[in-house]
């Protein structure tokens, strides 16, 4: 079967998996922010046990392959908690895909963050204070807006690498773009096909948020 009768044909299968792909990406990557915020000023703390945990939570994620991570949160973890706490325990798919994603993405956020808001002049947070604004105050209102309005590219890009990480979650059965491939593929054995047309989906979905980063970053550094 030549290839655009099979993208005609399997279309309807895949709006469903590029949604979960989408959701668990946008998901992870608000928790991910969340996550990157919290251990960036740990990390920026003049509190050595704080700084140790963020360094060592970096250290690990950036250290090690995503599909490790997936493997051992999604059985591994899995197990212990069967085997320690809840004998019936099991991870419903898209907690599973949320959870990894986000803590993958957390690390890295955390550096994007830190990246950001070092970038920001250090008079802001020293005017503030000066205000009477507390360091917790000067950050939220002051530092952390200009800082993400300057991260808003970096982040999508982020974004971007997220999204295509999701590809590995069909290592556990989550059905996004790739595990539905695999099920298509299973029935008409088209590999070449098929991957093919996987490939194209993503490329289109990278594609307009590459065009969205990149006016977006225009907007940022106009007059700059």
């Amino acid at each position: 079967m030549k290839f655009f009768d099979l993208l005609v044909k399997t279309f309807p299968t895949f709006p469903s998996a590029m949604l979960i792909t989408v959701e668990v990406t946008i998901i992870s990557l608000i928790l991910a922010t969340v996550l990157g915020v919290i251990f960036c000023l740990f990390k920026m703390s003049k509190i050595k046990p704080l700084q140790w945990i963020a360094n060592i939570y970096i250290s690990i994620i950036r250290g090690t392959p995503l599909v490790v991570q997936v493997l051992f949160i999604y059985f591994g973890v899995s197990m212990a908690i069967r085997v320690s706490i809840a004998p019936d325990f099991r991870w419903n798919l898209m907690v599973a895909g949320v959870v990894i994603m986000s803590l993958n993405a957390g690390a890295y956020m955390t550096e994007l963050i830190r990246g950001g808001i070092e970038a920001i002049d250090k008079g802001q947070m020293e005017a503030a204070r000066s205000l009477g604004l507390s360091y917790g105050q000067a950050m939220r209102k002051i530092v952390l807006p200009q800082a993400f309005r300057t991260m808003l590219p970096s982040i999508i890009n982020q974004f971007i690498v997220t999204l295509k990480d999701t590809s590995l979650l069909s290592f556990f059965g989550l059905r996004e773009l790739v595990q539905n491939t695999k099920i298509i593929v299973a029935n008409n054995m088209e590999y070449f096909n098929m991957y093919a047309i996987v490939g194209l989906y993503y490329w289109v979905i990278v594609s307009i948020l590459t065009a969205v980063a990149k006016m977006i970053e225009k907007r940022t550094t106009y007059g700059k």
